[in-house]
């Protein structure tokens, strides 16, 4: 029988963990011809979700728990669970029941087809119409500056075939954007859309600065387009600002006596480069710190206990 391992992260969880092991269990109770095992890597929860899943664990052997020392965070600790995954194929699935897994069977149907990679997409979402939009800005946003064609609206839910995860493996990436990773790697892709539902247990995890450090992390890595546009942008303002300065001299010149200097034109002028410098030493910035973060080598996450491996 083929194994098919599903990788679910979590931090502080405790209202959907059991629900969620549930749902994904009555997936494969339909699917007879598969085995499965169902990875939870939890990120060091301060409420219950880590008795609740020794728990499950006890009960079910298919059930694996890794716990992390601390919280690494929503970008490594996933990542790592999937390296630990030994099935045939590997499903990522979040904990907060915002990805459903009532798509399973679609998904290992496509994958039974020949594809790689299958790859959920969100044609919709419950979630605040604002917040959604402002998403879909963002995946518009990162695929037009990709070096590599990248998945719109693909948050990481999806199917991923052995050979995939072998060559993430080879990777060796210790801070990884994995939804261009993925699209890295190559290989053929079926997308199955769907509707994202509304979280209806506890809170999003997610705040600003979560969400821009993925955001800044999906440009970097997949492009070089706003180093490049930084230094276009400095040429420009460079000619204008010299275009300006000859004509104000040619003009003071003229009218020597009648046109005063003017205090306004260097206050702005000021402010504006200083600004536009700001900016560009930020996305230097953001590349450095991409940089130092891969240079350092650390691991992605360290292991407090496992359960069942």
């Amino acid at each position: 029988m083929k194994l098919i391992s599903v990788v679910s992260p979590c931090y502080n969880e405790q209202e959907n963990v059991e629900i969620l092991y549930n749902r994904v269990k009555e997936q494969f109770e339909l699917l007879k011809e598969y085995s499965y095992e169902h990875i939870f890597i939890d990120n060091n929860s301060t409420d219950n979700t880590i008795n609740i899943l020794k728990d499950i664990a006890k009960k079910d052997n298919r059930v694996k728990v890794i716990i992390n020392s601390r919280n690494f965070g929503h970008i490594r600790s996933p990542y790592y669970a999937m390296l630990q995954a030994k099935g045939d194929a590997v499903i990522s699935l979040v904990s907060d029941l915002q990805d459903p897994p009532e798509l399973i069977p679609q998904f290992i149907q496509k994958w039974e087809e020949g594809f790689k990679i299958v790859a959920g997409v969100k044609k919709q979402s419950e979630e605040n119409i604002l917040f959604f939009r402002l998403r879909k800005t963002y995946y518009n946003l990162v695929t037009k500056l990709s070096d590599v064609p990248l998945i719109k609206n693909f948050t990481g839910f999806g199917l991923y075939d052995r050979e995939v995860i072998e060559h993430l493996r080879e990777i060796k990436d210790n801070y990884p954007y994995f939804r261009g990773l993925i699209c890295e790697i190559g290989f053929d892709k079926a997308l199955i859309e769907y509707s994202q539902p509304k979280r209806k247990r506890g809170i999003t995890k997610n705040n600003f600065f979560t969400l821009y450090d993925i955001a800044m992390l999906g440009i970097t890595s997949h492009s070089k387009l706003p180093l490049r546009l930084a230094t276009m942008a400095g040429f420009i303002t460079a000619f204008l600002s010299l275009i300006a300065a000859i004509v104000y001299l040619i003009i003071k010149i003229i009218n020597w006596y009648s046109m005063p200097m003017g205090q306004a034109p260097l206050v702005i002028g000021l402010f504006f480069f200083s600004s536009v410098q700001l900016i560009f030493i930020g996305i230097i910035g953001e590349y450095i710190g991409n940089i130092h973060t891969h240079v350092m080598n650390r691991p992605l996450v360290v292991e407090k206990e496992r359960i069942n491996f």
